[in-house]
Order: structure tokens, then sequence, then C-alpha cells
């Protein structure tokens, strides 16, 4: 496999883990990622479920809580450590302050336009930042618009975009017909992104890599998105079936047994379809039944939580925790196909294997 390079840091192998929120890949994960050559990432949203005072003070907890996942993965891995962060976190601002303060290689940005850079926050003001700004995107033309916007208001560009197709798992960056829509799949956007980027990248002399994302699965697929243009690829479903991956063992076990019928598109309340393991719980939903709940914080801008039917940051975390009756599991399209829980390292072995077929 060819090498992944954005700006300075340079993965052996070019796959990125996919961010997953509400306490799935954390500091585990990422580490066991970034060991092996890869690019780990932490995810941020409700990175604080476990921390004491969550419910009474969860943007503190929050806080706390990315700081020392940062610092685990630290301790556990000299590779390449990034944060990825939703744009709709109602403490997003705070949070990559913190990504930016511990010294992350990168930050990937998703669930929004990323057209703040993080760069210009107050406290960074002093000097370019060392970390990496990446956003995600699901089309050409929200590469575009926050390219033009970084070009015109910052002179300067993001150093990577991850582009991600509707095969993905949890939130899609899609209306619901367009999910499985021909024109709107990855390999179909994908050259689109990749030509936008190319412009910026010749007006402002530096390397932009392209990553995709969404369904990329077997080592065929790497060798097939890379032959396409992408430097990288960004993968999350197989990681959740690892002995590292950082949910219950539940949780995981609830990939190694679903079947293809059971991945099906929700709607979210925040506003946004997502791809999901069908359990009890989502065929509660789907019949119209509310769960009660108290919100006592406003984690996501986009969510109304006086007229959503339940809160889906109570219905991750108790997924995260192995209790599936009272959650449910965000899973790829491809999560049918896992029959295993393996550990990491002979994950990235059987990808390169497949790889190299190719």
């Amino acid at each position: 496999m060819p090498r992944l390079k954005i700006g300075n840091l340079e993965a052996r192998i070019p796959i990125v883990q996919g961010g997953m929120g509400v306490g799935i890949s954390l500091s585990g994960l990422a580490a066991a990622v970034a060991n092996e050559g890869g690019i780990g990432v932490i995810a941020t949203a409700a990175i604080g479920m476990l921390e004491p005072d969550f419910s009474t003070n969860f943007r503190e907890a929050n806080k706390r809580a990315l700081r020392k996942e940062i610092r685990k993965a630290r301790e556990m891995t000299d590779g390449i450590i990034g944060v990825n962060l939703m744009l709709a976190l109602s403490d997003y601002h705070e949070l990559v302050q913190i990504a930016i303060d511990e010294g992350v290689d990168l930050v990937l940005l998703g669930a929004g336009l990323a057209l703040k850079n993080p760069e210009t926050l107050p406290s960074n003001r002093l000097g370019k930042i060392p970390t990496k700004i990446v956003p995600i995107v699901s089309s050409a033309r929200a590469a575009r618009i926050i390219f033009q916007y970084w070009a015109r208001n910052y002179n300067h560009v993001p150093d990577a975009v991850v582009v991600e197709g509707p095969l993905a798992g949890g939130h899609l960056g899609f209306k619901k017909e367009q999910i499985n829509d021909p024109d709107y799949r990855l390999e179909k956007i994908l050259p689109e992104v990749i030509s936008t980027t190319k412009t910026f990248a010749q007006r402002f002399h530096k390397s932009i890599p392209v990553v995709a994302a969404g369904g990329i699965y077997t080592g065929a697929d790497i060798h097939k998105f890379i032959q396409l243009g992408a430097q990288g690829v960004q993968m999350a479903t197989r990681f959740v079936a690892t002995h590292e991956c950082d949910a219950s063992i539940e949780f995981r076990k609830a990939y190694v047994k679903c079947k293809e019928a059971d991945l099906v598109i929700i709607d979210s309340p925040v506003g946004l379809p997502g791809r999901a393991i069908r359990n009890k719980f989502i065929n509660d939903i789907s019949a119209g039944m509310k769960k009660p709940f108290n919100c006592p914080w406003k984690c996501l801008k986009t969510c109304d939580f006086r007229k959503v039917p339940y809160c889906i940051a109570h219905a991750l975390t108790n997924a995260k925790k192995g209790q599936l009756e009272d959650g449910f599991a965000f899973a790829g399209s491809n999560a049918f196909r896992v029959d295993k829980i393996i550990p990491v390292k002979e994950l990235i072995e059987t990808l390169l294997i497949e790889y190299e077929k190719a």
C-alpha cells in the first residue's frame, strides 16, 4: 500500500480509522490503529458520558474526558492520532480548542460545513498551529464552498479532505432519496472532489490529499479507490469488530449477529438520516412510540429536544454500554459481512494481503 501524507505527517498505510462517536472510538482503538501505521481517531460526541458529572455539567465532563483520552492515546502510541469533531456539537469550539492545545496531529470536521478555521480561534492567533485541519464532505459542492471560503477569508486552505459516500454508518450527509441514487455513489463523487481540490492545491502550492470513505470494507476496496485517485481511505465498520474497540462486547456482537436486512435508514432526531442495525428500540420508534427523557443539556445545535421522540445521546450511550434494549448501534452498509471479532493487527494484515492480491 502507498503511504498517506498530510503535510509533514506520514502514515505507513493509507487507512484513517473513522471517528465513531458516543464512546465507540476512544484512545484504545485509536492507539491500536496508530500502532499499526494507520491514523487512529478519537471521536468527541458525548465523550464525557462516563464522567460522574456528565448529566449535570456536560461541557466540563466532555472537556475533561477529551483531554484524558488524548493523553491516554499518546501514552500507548507514537503514531498519528486525530480527533473527530461534529460541527453540530454545541460545545464544538471548546472541544476543538482542547484538541489543538493537546497537540493532536489532525482534527476531522464533519456534520456541517467547516467554514470556521480553528486556527482563527482567539487563543490560536499567535501563529499557525501544527494540527492539520481535515473537513469531511459528501459532495464536490461542499468541498468547493469550504475551500473558497478559506481561500477568501484566511488565504489558506485545509490540509486534506475526506469525502464520505452514502454507504457509511451513522449520520449521513445525504437526503434519503439520494442514498441509493447511483449519481451519489462514492465512485461518482470522489473524482469530482479530487478535481475541486486540485485547483486549490495548485493555487496554494501544497498537496491536498483526498481520503475516500463510506462502505470501504476490504483491501480490494482500498485498491479500487486509490486507483480512482484517492490518497487514502477512511474505514469505521471494520474496526468495531476488533478487540481494541472501545464499545462494549454486546455492541460489537451486534455487528457479528446482524443480517443485511437488519441495516436500515432511520430519521435521526438531529435532522439527518442515519444507518443503523434494526432492533426492538428502532422498531418501537418506527411504530410511533416515544421514549421519555430529560434533556439537562443541549448537546447538538440541530436537535429540538421538545419535539423529538427520543434522545439520541441517551440511546447511543446505552448502546455503547451494551444496553441495546434502550438504544441502538449505528453501522455501515457492510456490517452484515462481519463474522468475528479480531485484533486490530490481524485486521490490518488481512487488508494488506487483500490489497496485494487486488
